[in-house]
């Protein structure tokens, strides 16, 4: 019973430094756990200079298993005081973990592997609490809203891209000819691509005169292609931001407007929103 008891209390006291936002505690080791997959990162990075790296190989090395044994720990104390461990590890959060600590562990193996610990940067997403970034990421899920709500408008432009691409490099083909380079029609597509995205690597230059009409053209409409998709997401986030305001609640006691569609309280008086 005593050794059940004490299991209890090491999980009520690591739960509150993992997930009590309002745990002094809990600030501390978010910001331990920045600093360390700061720490992480640039060692990986250095790691990949190669004068830097015979330098100070062992120090390295030796750095980046104790990070990840520490990280390692985290992850285990995670499923330890999960009420549902099973949906834990297969959460976003729980694969992100996972995902931040196996590369060292594959090195092992594969030589070379430790470089995709950088991946351990997507663990950022937790801090973004601590660093009081909430309101990003509401900016974000308004951002992925709007891309599903116009996603059949932008698969229709990309569709219609892909259909301009096919002629683009069929035309090319015909005029430029493999004497200039264009030795095929999916060549010339790539062309086509890499022209109309204003990327121009030069590995394929037209070189008659109406080539270089064409892939005239084709800058100018690579403008085009690049404004559509915005303005389309642009229009769909305005529509959005309207409808929220649109339903957003006035308090009948002090006035105050935009509280979200659930909110019960008003944010100013703190009153109930909906008056009897």
């Amino acid at each position: 019973m005593k050794l059940a008891q004490h299991i209890a209390n090491w999980k009520t006291k690591l739960h509150e430094i993992f997930y009590d936002v309002d745990n002094p505690i809990k600030k501390r080791f978010d910001l331990f756990l920045i600093v360390f997959i700061l720490l992480s990162v640039v060692l990986v990075t250095l790691e990949s200079v190669e004068n830097f790296n015979v330098k100070y190989h062992n120090f390295l090395n030796i750095s980046e298993w104790v990070i990840t044994i520490l990280f390692t720990l985290e992850y285990f104390c995670r499923i330890f005081i999960a009420k549902k461990p099973v949906k834990y590890i297969f959460s976003f959060y729980g694969i992100v973990d996972f995902i931040a600590i196996i590369p060292k562990y594959v090195s092992l193996i594969f030589v070379g592997a430790q470089a995709l610990v950088v991946i351990r940067s997507l663990r950022f997403l937790r801090s973004f609490k601590i660093l009081k970034l909430s309101r990003y990421v509401n900016a974000h899920a308004s951002l992925i809203t709007a891309i599903k709500e116009s996603k059949i408008r932008i698969f229709t432009f990309l569709f219609g891209v892909l259909v301009l691409t096919v002629i683009l490099g069929t035309i090319m083909f015909l005029v430029e000819g493999p004497k200039n380079g264009f030795e095929n029609i999916p060549l010339s597509m790539y062309w086509a691509i890499v022209t109309l995205t204003s990327i121009g690597y030069y590995d394929l230059i037209p070189h008659t005169l109406v080539g270089q009409f064409i892939a005239s053209l084709v800058m100018i409409l690579g403008y085009i292609t690049i404004a559509v998709p915005i303005a389309i997401l642009t229009s769909e986030m305005i529509i959005q931001v309207l409808k929220t305001q649109n339903n957003a609640k006035v308090c009948p006691h002090c006035s105050a407007k935009n509280h979200p569609e659930n909110a019960k309280f008003c944010h100013q008086c703190g009153k109930k929103l909906d008056a009897e």
